[in-house]
């Protein structure tokens, strides 16, 4: 059997949904890694800035899009040292300009890919994956990519049987 691993980073607080900012007390992308976790077996590892993002949402993704352009990669609260035990390995997060936030890369560039499966899981408000697959080609060096899952963020709560149903297809 597999083992399996989970790497996130999901954003509470204000977020966009369906059309207007509301206040969540645990992140959709959080949501979806624990469903992840409850449909089959995993370990979860959640990526913390060190410097948090602004508590409102339009400065976030403002502050976000400046990390991006910048290619800056934020310090984290704590590092996962190594992947070494595991076969598969989710990479998840709210697609922030068409990718993950800056600080899942601060991550990823840290480990060694080689001969794993990655995953990506997107949590979005209508941009699906968008350039999540590419992404993780570029760094998540000498790993598989294996077959993704969108989920809309405003739906995140009600997906279980969704992500569930495609952690079993994915993570054997």
């Amino acid at each position: 059997m597999a083992k399996n691993l989970v790497i996130y980073y999901s954003r509470k607080g204000q977020n966009y949904v369906n059309g207007s900012i509301c206040n969540l007390t645990i992140g959709n992308t959080e949501i979806v890694a624990e469903f992840i976790a409850k449909a089959v077996d995993v370990d979860l590892f959640e990526i913390e800035t060190v410097r948090e993002y602004s508590e409102d949402y339009t400065t976030c993704t403002d502050e976000a899009k400046v990390e991006l352009r910048n290619n800056e990669r934020p310090d984290l609260k704590k590092y996962l040292d190594s992947i070494e035990g595991y076969d598969n390995i989710v990479v998840a997060g709210p697609c922030w300009w068409g990718t993950y936030p800056c600080g899942v890369f601060t991550q990823l560039e840290k480990l060694d890919f080689t001969g794993k499966k990655v995953f990506p899981v997107m949590t979005h408000e209508g941009s699906g994956l968008g350039g999540s697959v590419s992404s993780l080609r570029k760094c998540c060096k000498g790993a598989e990519i294996g077959t993704g899952l969108a989920v809309h963020g405003a739906d995140a709560k009600n997906s279980e049987s969704t992500v569930a149903k495609w952690a079993k297809s994915n993570l054997k």
